[in-house]
């Protein structure tokens, strides 16, 4: 809830709360400014707590193209790969869907968003 600390935009709201957010936690996690941040798909998964969780997939560009990745102590590694070797890697259930969602738009401009397969 950082946003409650920040002054409002408004009399009675806060703006871009998810957008500043994602700038925030891709600095600490990357040491990467990023600009515009654009939305993917969501989904809800019940906790082993019973608690459901809201994830929402966001892409954006990095600010600065040339900016060095510079991983915070809880990441170990990353690796730049494209759509076809991303399939060589164990991924969390969804996340390759994710990205084929991600690519369609990327190539046409449209989010069709998640669809059963």
């Amino acid at each position: 809830m950082d946003y409650a600390l920040r002054e409002k935009d408004t009399s009675v709201h806060w703006y871009n709360v998810v957008e500043n957010l994602a700038k925030r936690e891709v600095k600490e996690e990357t040491g990467l400014e990023i600009k515009n941040i654009e939305y993917v798909t969501s989904l809800v998964y019940i906790r082993p707590d019973n608690i459901p969780s809201l994830i929402i997939s966001l892409w954006a560009e990095p600010l600065d193209k040339e900016s060095e990745i510079k991983l915070c102590s809880a990441l170990t590694d990353f690796k730049w790969v494209t759509l076809e070797e991303a399939k060589n890697f164990e991924l969390i259930e969804g996340i390759y869907e994710e990205l084929e969602i991600l690519d369609r738009k990327l190539k046409t401009g449209i989010n069709e968003g998640w669809k059963k397969r």
